[in-house]
């Protein structure tokens, strides 16, 4: 079992940290993740079949197998950013931030009255409703909000979302900016390669962290990341890391002289 570490402190100190993803919202593969030493697992809300009930048994297993649970949330929706809060989520993700009021938005809606707009009710994170004083504690100085770069409009804007209080970091979605250049999946197109250039430059030179979904489990791409000066990484897809382990397999299997000479 992984130790719980304190995503907001480290991401303060601008430390490395390697989380992963969830797109599958099965318990057991959810167990699987959170046990393996992943310091925090995304639960995808946006790109996926993930409803409220299977993302709440999500975070609840994340939580007590002693990781940290974020949710990359469906919309920059105070009633979806509220919603996972209350199941018990220590962050959010929030997908297609373009400007520094759209950031603004979205902190907002991750704090309590006096510093953001959340609606104050209870359950999970509560402790079921005798824990809301401590909870709204541990909430105004553990919560994470991350808001994921994904269109140009989003890079050429980044240093003001990033001036934005209460956003602690970054995450570039490699895929929707490639997209949003006419390039989806490109990601060595000289517009693509130019767009991450100047993300690097503004994140080497800002307080707060820059992140990367390295979706696929290619250790190089990992490597350059980090040297790069990401800090906060998600590494692979429960998805991704299934299918990529079968079709490895299954590749080997149809490799095998002993096959060959049957069929």
């Amino acid at each position: 079992m992984s130790l719980r570490i304190n995503l907001k402190e480290k991401l303060n100190r601008r430390e490395l940290t390697i989380g992963s993803w969830l797109s599958w919202g099965f318990s057991p593969t959810t167990e699987v993740m959170a046990r393996s030493g992943f310091e925090w697992l995304v639960i995808d809300m946006e790109h996926t079949a993930i409803d409220y009930a299977e993302a709440h048994q999500m975070i609840q297993t994340i939580d007590l197998a002693g990781c940290v649970p974020l949710v990359r949330v469906g919309d920059n929706d105070p009633l979806i950013i509220k919603r996972v809060f209350d199941c018990g989520a220590h962050g959010i993700l929030v997908p297609m931030i373009n400007s520094p009021d759209e950031a603004r938005l979205a902190v907002e809606a991750a704090y309590y009255p006096p510093k953001g707009t959340r609606g104050v009710g209870l359950s999970r994170a509560q402790d079921y409703g005798i824990g809301f004083h401590d909870y709204r504690a541990r909430a105004l100085e553990q919560t994470v909000v991350i808001v994921q770069i994904e269109h140009m409009q989003g890079v050429e804007n980044l240093e003001a979302i990033l001036a934005v209080e209460g956003v602690d970091g970054f995450i570039i979605g490699p895929y929707d900016l490639s997209g949003s250049l006419n390039q989806p999946g490109n990601f060595d197109h000289p517009d693509v390669k130019k767009a991450l250039e100047r993300v690097s430059v503004i994140m080497n030179d800002s307080p707060k962290p820059g992140g990367y979904h390295v979706v696929s489990t290619n250790h190089e791409e990992l490597r350059q990341r980090i040297n790069e000066g990401y800090k906060f990484i998600a590494y692979g897809d429960d998805m991704v890391m299934f299918a990529e382990k079968v079709k490895t397999e299954i590749e080997f299997i149809q490799s095998l002289e002993f096959l060959k000479k049957n069929v």
